[in-house]
């Protein structure tokens, strides 16, 4: 029996998305940790793939990398209608901002490795941060129309805030996450 319809839009079978999800999270951590100096052989031998596998995936380094900002990206996008479905709308906001500092970790992390880019990642980071203003906006949004907080600013601030510290150095981590705190603190009405 001939097959019918575009198979190019056929949803991916599910061994194959977690193998592609795998080797994300697998090249995210090596490429923190190593940056441009990781190999594409050895991300694929600890993510448990041989090394065709990645390449049917991910055809080039630069489309592996800029799938992994793209997929944090999008987890940081996605996340924020989780949180507003399983927790008040302050909590969400605050647990929302704390992922925040962690894909800036990854993001900071990363910064060696987005230099060897080919082409720059201008288009790049135009495309992937489309999803993260939208974000913060639903959130507060949603913490002003508690009545819990009241906010007097571009919601986009309080990612400026949080984003301004990770220049601080060692540690920055552990500051944003008290100052998201204390930006809460700030805004409760």
């Amino acid at each position: 029996m001939a097959e019918t319809g575009d198979s190019s839009s056929r949803k991916p079978r599910a061994d194959a998305e977690r193998n592609r999800l795998r080797l994300l999270d697998t090249a995210k951590a090596a490429f923190g940790e190593k940056g441009p100096s990781a190999s594409l052989e050895e991300i694929a031998r600890e993510a448990g793939v041989g090394i065709g596998t990645l390449y049917r995936h991910f055809p080039t380094r630069d489309a592996l990398i800029e799938a992994v900002y793209r997929n944090e990206t999008m987890q940081l996008a996605d996340a924020a209608a989780r949180l507003i479905e399983t927790h008040p709308p302050v909590k969400a906001l605050r647990q929302w901002l704390l992922l925040f500092v962690d894909y800036l970790g990854t993001k900071y992390g990363m910064a060696a490795v987005f230099g060897s880019v080919t082409g720059g990642t201008a288009a790049l980071y135009a495309a992937c941060n489309s999803g993260t203003p939208e974000a913060i906006a639903l959130l507060t949004d949603r913490a002003v129309a508690s009545g819990e907080i009241k906010l007097d600013m571009d919601p986009i601030d309080l990612l400026r805030a949080i984003a301004g510290v990770a220049s601080a150095g060692p540690g920055w981590q552990d500051t944003a996450r008290r100052l998201i705190d204390i930006l809460i603190a700030g805004m409760r009405v």
